[in-house]
């Protein structure tokens, strides 16, 4: 394929969906309606903010089985073994510090309503993923009393990759798809590969010489610099450390990573933001190719993520 890919861009699960590929701009819109219907049957199944939700359902009956749809299921082990491969750095039961830090509602009407004065902040842990069972016939989520799941990391992650593989399955041809910063390609690549520009903020233009281009698997970018809100005088983001219940404060401000899927690139990406300064020792041992940003704008690549400007 020559000239510019075809892309088809939406607003999806609070974000930016990007829809690239399909052969043809008929192949890109075939590939975009099969990227909304999977990330819808997601936000159905496990949104933190819709009532209707299955998710919603499990986190109101805390304690007991509920039954599902089989998609939260394959969720919540998804976010079960982020826990488990980071040791609990990333970790799905953040949703009650997440409700006590004001992320009680989609980003968007949280930004609206910033001006307005709320309940005084206060902190918990994470009561801990190991409060969370789930079973596969029939599908059944349970969790502990006074445990609320948030699939915000992982969850977006897997519906990058579920998405991809669906579209290029739907239309024979290769497919990126992009979730704000969560990136997973299915398919044939393009001659030279998916070409994807870095930045601390998905909606920005990439970074001067920071693109790099891939051929299968995913991206993720993890950044403190991007979702940040205001409460009761205090500036939060979204990346809590399950430890605390409090944003991560650590080394690194923002960073990249790819993987073979993007649910492992996220689960590295955020769990470097959380781990701190301990990160690239961890990092180094997954051999996972990153680009991390300190608090100062100095960067750190390691796994052979490429220098600037770098072929």
């Amino acid at each position: 394929m020559t000239g510019p890919l075809p892309s088809i861009s939406f607003t999806a699960l609070g974000t930016t969906a990007v829809v690239v590929g399909g052969g043809t701009q008929e192949g890109a819109l075939a590939a975009a309606r099969e990227v909304r219907n999977e990330l819808e049957d997601i936000d159905r199944t496990c949104s933190r903010f819709r009532a209707d939700s299955d998710l919603t359902r499990v986190n109101t009956s805390a304690g007991s089985w509920v039954e599902v749809d089989v998609l939260l299921v394959e969720a919540v082990n998804v976010a079960l073994r982020a826990a488990r491969v980071t040791d609990g750095l990333v970790d799905p039961t953040i949703g009650g510090p997440m409700l006590m830090a004001g992320y009680d509602r989609d980003f968007a009407e949280i930004l609206a309503g910033e001006g307005e004065r709320g309940p005084e902040l206060s902190w918990m842990a994470a009561p801990g993923w190991r409060l969370v069972e789930t079973r596969e016939d029939p599908p059944a989520v349970r969790v502990g009393i006074g445990v609320s799941i948030d699939l915000g990391s992982t969850g977006k992650a897997l519906a990058a990759d579920r998405s991809a593989v669906r579209a290029a399955a739907a239309t024979g041809y290769g497919v990126l798809v992009g979730l704000g910063g969560d990136i997973a390609v299915a398919g044939p690549a393009p001659e030279g590969g998916w070409p994807v520009g870095i930045a601390e903020d998905h909606a920005a233009a990439p970074e001067p010489g920071e693109s790099i281009s891939i051929r299968s698997g995913g991206v993720a970018t993890s950044s403190t610099t991007v979702r940040r809100w205001s409460h009761g005088g205090n500036t939060l983001h979204h990346i809590l450390d399950p430890r605390s219940g409090r944003p991560a404060n650590g080394v690194w401000r923002t960073v990249s990573v790819c993987a073979a899927t993007c649910v492992d690139a996220n689960t590295a990406s955020t769990a470097s933001i959380v781990a701190g300064d301990r990160d690239p020792d961890w990092l180094a041992r997954q051999g996972l190719p990153a680009r991390l940003v300190r608090q100062d704008g100095t960067i750190l690549r390691l796994g052979g993520w490429p220098e600037a400007g770098a072929p």
